[in-house]
C-alpha cells in the first residue's frame, strides 16, 4: 500500500460540481487528509496511474494535478494535530 500526496489547481470556484466530485473521488481511498486547502494524502492499493484517471475523470481539460508518491521523510510545521497524527501512522 503507498501513499501519494495530491495538489490541484482546478479553474472553477470551490463550489462547483468539479470540487464535490474530485472530493468523492479523493475520499474513495482507503484513508486520507487534507492537510492544506488544495493539497490531500491518500493511503490506497491503486497504482498512480488510476489514481490520475479518477482525479481527472472529475475534473475539466485545463484542471491541472499532481500526484508523488510520499515517504517517511517528512517535517511538517502548523498543520491540523489531525493530519500530523493521520501522517505519523500513514506515512
Amino acid at each position: 500500500m503507498k501513499t501519494y500526496l495530491i495538489t490541484y489547481d482546478l479553474i472553477k470556484p470551490e463550489t462547483s460540481a468539479d470540487y464535490v466530485r474530485l472530493f468523492a473521488n479523493i475520499k474513495s481511498h482507503l484513508s486520507w487528509a487534507k492537510p492544506m486547502r488544495s493539497v490531500w494524502f491518500i493511503k490506497t492499493n491503486r497504482p498512480r496511474a488510476e489514481v490520475m484517471r479518477l482525479l481527472r475523470s472529475a475534473a475539466d481539460a485545463n484542471d491541472k494535478f499532481l500526484v508523488i508518491e510520499v515517504t517517511n521523510d517528512w517535517i511538517a510545521f502548523n498543520l491540523p494535530d489531525t493530519v500530523i497524527t493521520w501522517m505519523k501512522s500513514n506515512i
